[in-house]
């Protein structure tokens, strides 16, 4: 009697150890890949934080890596004085950034909302297109729209109005233009987070508004735009993100504008190394400043810049996962 249990209670405990030794094994492996991924991420930003915060004479010195002997802000105090001065231009940016998401999010909710509920004729063949314009590189596009814009005349109205065409290149208005054309940072990928998202919208919803006299924009600002809230805060963060830092679209079509992707890119160009490290000793009296001292203060405004950003992530990461899954992009 005691053989036979004993026989039926080994398989059972043979099966269980078995199923943690696997889990163990398993959770190893993952938890291992996890802390390493982890790790390769942020050993970046670990490996920068004590080299913005150290004095500006230290750095280049062997005997500091990890540990700042002295800790100084000059750094920042150098990329305030350089880039950010009074704060505007963070602010001018932060603007800019924000009024493009808001014409993003309207014009591809629109054209998302229509390929997605409305089956007109060739439907399939504009959102083919929509696709299209995301997957060639805007590089390829750059020449053509350079040009429109450069020699802006729809129809010949603005020759018979004026004399010629209008120049809009170098122009405050020709972003948000571009954006209200639907030309924008990544805007056809924008179109298709809308159109997957109301094409999954239930059918009741516009029929019970089509019954109490709702046409077709009250129906799209009644009852989609309000029921669209997870695509619209993901195509806004990714619109905000995008354009906050861009420097194709502001480099070729407002170049002299106050945008702060602009301004780090000019200001510590390689060709103002000594001009910066001159600036620097002259300051914060350290006449044993190197290009140490430049990478520091270039990475100092960097933080600064990604400020915004970081921000907008702390207060949105809780629901940037849910309202990607919301919004038809694994779909």
């Amino acid at each position: 009697m005691l053989q036979s249990e004993t026989r039926t209670k080994n398989p059972v405990q043979a099966y269980r150890l078995k199923k943690a030794i696997r889990g163990i094994v398993i959770g190893y492996f993952f938890y291992s890949l996890v802390i390493g991924l982890g790790f390769a991420i942020l050993y970046p930003l670990i490996k920068l934080i004590p080299f913005v915060f150290n004095n500006l004479e230290d750095l280049g010195n062997p005997d500091v890596i990890w540990v700042p002997i002295e800790l100084s802000v000059d750094s920042f105090r150098a990329a305030m004085r350089l880039v950010f001065g009074n704060g505007l231009p963070l602010l001018q940016s932060v603007a800019y950034g924000a009024a493009i998401a808001l014409i993003q999010i309207f014009m591809s909710a629109i054209a998302g909302y229509s390929l997605g509920r409305i089956g007109f004729w060739g439907r399939n063949a504009v959102m083919g297109l929509v696709i299209l314009s995301f997957v060639v590189p805007p590089q390829s596009l750059l020449i053509s729209q350079y040009l429109s814009f450069k020699n802006f005349d729809v129809l010949g109205i603005a020759s018979a109005l004026g004399g010629g065409p209008i120049d809009l290149i170098n122009q405050p208005y020709t972003l948000y233009a571009i954006a209200l054309l639907g030309f924008g940072v990544k805007q056809s990928m924008f179109v298709f987070i809308f159109r997957q998202f109301f094409k999954g919208m239930p059918a009741e919803l516009e029929e019970a508004a089509y019954i109490d006299g709702c046409g077709f924009y009250r129906t799209f600002f009644k009852i989609g735009l309000p029921n669209a809230l997870p695509a619209i805060m993901t195509v806004g963060i990714l619109a905000f993100v995008w354009n906050y830092g861009d420097t194709y679209y502001t480099g070729y079509f407002h170049p002299d504008g106050p945008y702060l992707s602009i301004k780090l890119a000019t200001t510590f160009a390689p060709a103002n190394v000594n001009n910066i490290l001159y600036a620097v000793r002259t300051w914060y009296d350290v006449p044993g400043a190197t290009t140490f001292a430049f990478d520091a203060v270039k990475q100092a405004a960097a933080l600064i810049f990604l400020l915004p950003l970081l921000i907008l992530y702390f207060f949105a990461q809780r629901r940037i996962v849910e309202n990607l899954e919301q919004s038809g992009i694994v779909g």
